[in-house]
């Protein structure tokens, strides 16, 4: 799943084309690829991650997300953790609203010129004209089919103003983010006694960590994966923090981390942070600071890779 880099890689990538765009056009190839799309007229409870879409509703949501899309007025794009939005001008309704993207496990936004040959798996596709680089497609692509388009609400988010989807309302910020709090953050882990990887992938205490970052950052700092947060000192939880802003920075500098084509940039292009990897998906292979043998356990469904001698577990 991409987590924060990948996903910062492809808000920064749509940047100079979606910015002061107008849609033009949009065509729903594939209804399922909008269920976290509240049409007018319906509920909160009609848009999640669960929701499965019968023919008719599909029809419904299609019809509802061409008309209300087409004509806006696309402003800078914007993320928090994996969700990626764009605010817009020009909705029906009065209140501030944005596209919302959440990429899921293979969701791609791909920016093409009007005449590229069409791209695997693409569900919505938009038409845009932009005042600077003249007409351009935009695809949104999704083999797996969890990740989804919406026009959703924007609503109060601290000092900001009608600045965060309502459905990202439940993530928090990221440690890339400036109002990101240090002090916060670090309380909350010395309060549990749940292991540290799963406090870091719980989206409520910090966002855009997934499976691949968590392992990466804890080598970094030496912590054992299943150490308890309320074992660490707040010298280890800072130097935690620390590893993991630096593991994002350098990920994010080699467009983030892609093991096959699922993720890709705006362009279609993968990243290549999966070359800079200490132990993510290295088992049996060995240590690059001790020469130990790195290990792989079972975690919730996944796996946690980690090296015995430096991540002792205490």
């Amino acid at each position: 799943m991409p987590e924060l880099p990948e996903v910062e890689v492809v808000r920064a990538g749509l940047a100079p084309a979606l910015t002061g765009a107008t849609v033009t056009g949009v065509e729903v190839l594939d209804p399922r690829a909008l269920k976290r799309h509240v049409p007018v007229g319906g509920s909160a409870s009609d848009g999640g991650h669960g929701v499965t879409l019968d023919a008719a509703e599909g029809v419904r949501r299609a019809a509802d997300f061409e008309r209300r899309v087409t004509g806006l007025r696309l402003l800078a794009p914007r993320r928090r953790g994996k969700f990626l939005w764009v605010p817009v001008d020009g909705d029906d309704r009065s209140e501030p609203r944005a596209l919302l993207a959440h990429l899921g496990m293979s969701g791609q936004m791909l920016l093409r010129a009007l005449d590229a040959p069409d791209d695997r798996f693409v569900r919505i596709r938009l038409w845009i004209e932009h005042p600077e680089h003249g007409e351009l497609r935009l695809d949104f692509a999704d083999q797996r089919l969890f990740g989804s388009l919406a026009l959703d609400d924007l609503i109060v988010d601290g000092g900001e103003p009608a600045s965060l989807p309502a459905q990202a309302s439940h993530i928090a910020r990221d440690p890339l983010d400036p109002l990101f709090d240090d002090a916060l953050f670090v309380e909350s882990l010395l309060r549990r006694s749940t292991a540290v990887k799963r406090a870091l992938l719980d989206q409520r205490l910090l966002s855009g960590v997934g499976n691949i970052y968590a392992d990466e950052a804890l080598w970094a700092a030496r912590i054992h994966p299943e150490t308890a947060g309320s074992a660490l000192s707040e010298r280890n939880a800072l130097g935690l923090l620390a590893e993991l802003r630096a593991v994002f920075t350098k990920a994010l500098a080699e467009g983030g981390t892609s093991f096959d084509e699922q993720y890709v940039n705006v362009n279609g292009q993968a990243g290549y942070f999966s070359r800079s990897l200490h132990v993510y998906g290295r088992e049996g292979e060995q240590c690059h600071r001790c020469r130990a043998v790195i290990k792989r356990i079972p975690f919730g469904g996944r796996s946690s890779h980690f090296c015995p001698r430096c991540q002792r577990l205490h």
